[in-house]
């Protein structure tokens, strides 16, 4: 099928799970935030489920072909997985700048880096067990857990992004044991950090997904819309990619208005392409969304695009977050049409 339609990752979580006005009035947290939850810890497990089933209902109403879980159980991208590994120290966290330049309470590293306790694996057989779709799933990049963490123990960082990447490889190996057809590594610090990013970041993606024996995507992005809000034009670190071993590069291009040229210089890679500006609840129109569509395609071919929203989803109100989703199948159907 030409255009299949994704979510990045994130879907509106219910307002009776999650305080989405917390949510929204902080930075994403980096080490546990168990204040978001609204549930007793004792009934959460089955709101999670019920979560998760709500999302996928949404995905499938709207008519996606890939479908996420809508990381329902998650208090950010990242932290459900770097609060649970060995060699992390987040009773005592540390500190580490936010890609806006503010300081932010992160894990704290104080031995070596190991995965002891698999969390996307579950993840993944719940929602394989919700759809007959097209399932993914996301991890946190081990390049972007380790520019959100104090490196109290290692000799420089490079040394503490490999072992990210090698307990991530662990991680992605799971997933599509249990179920995943898709797994994407969310990296929006190879952007943020992208003079870092060029001396290792290839190096620790392709760690990451050694051996991956399905189709892995990587995230980059500018940040989420209802935090960050200056959008540059331009990606730091985005033609780097062509050389890493990944299939799929999800990138954002409705807020930023990003000059698709550039996707020339990622031959071979399917593009997963942001279409839905997430910085505004008002949903768009088919039209526009094959007009943003439109731009990409003088330099992608079409068996190369996925429609996706920008990241962030998360942060909409959810009729707002399932009207953007029918505009973008609709807008699909659209381009298929005219092909």
């Amino acid at each position: 099928m030409l255009f299949p339609t994704s979510l990045v990752g994130s879907y509106p979580q219910p307002d009776w799970l999650i305080d989405r006005d917390r949510l929204k009035g902080r930075f994403p947290p980096r080490v546990r935030a168990q204040e978001l939850w609204r549930v007793g810890e004792e009934w959460r497990e089955e709101a999670f489920q019920d979560a998760t089933a709500l999302a996928v209902q949404a995905q499938h109403e709207a008519g996606l072909d890939i479908v996420t879980d809508g990381e329902a159980r998650r208090e950010s991208y990242s932290n459900h997985f770097a609060t649970v590994l060995e060699g992390v120290d987040i009773d005592n966290p540390g500190t580490a700048l936010d890609r806006s330049g503010h300081p932010n309470p992160v894990p704290r590293v104080v031995g070596p880096i190991r995965r002891m306790v698999g969390v996307t694996a579950k993840d993944a057989a719940a929602l394989r067990r919700l759809t007959d779709r097209t399932a993914k799933v996301t991890v946190p990049g081990p390049f972007t857990m380790a520019q959100q963490a104090q490196n109290d123990h290692y000799s420089d960082t490079r040394a503490m992004a490999l072992d990210y990447a090698a307990a991530v490889n662990e991680e992605v190996h799971e997933a599509f044991a249990a179920g995943a057809d898709i797994v994407q590594l969310d990296e929006p610090y190879l952007q943020a950090r992208a003079e870092e990013a060029r001396k290792y970041g290839g190096e620790v993606l392709t760690r990451a997904l050694e051996g991956a024996p399905g189709t892995t995507a990587v995230h980059i992005c500018f940040g989420y819309a209802a935090i960050i809000h200056e959008r540059p034009e331009a990606y730091s670190f985005l033609p780097e990619l062509a050389d890493c071993p990944v299939d799929q590069v999800s990138i954002e291009t409705a807020q930023s208005g990003l000059d698709c040229a550039v996707l020339e210089r990622l031959p071979g890679k399917t593009v997963i392409l942001g279409v839905l500006d997430l910085s505004d609840p008002a949903v768009e129109t088919p039209q526009t969304v094959v007009a943003r569509a439109e731009r990409a395609l003088e330099y992608v071919a079409p068996e190369r695009l996925v429609l996706a929203p920008d990241c962030g989803m998360k942060y909409l109100p959810r009729e707002s977050a399932l009207g953007k989703l029918r505009s973008l199948t609709a807008a699909a159907a659209e381009l298929r049409r005219r092909r």
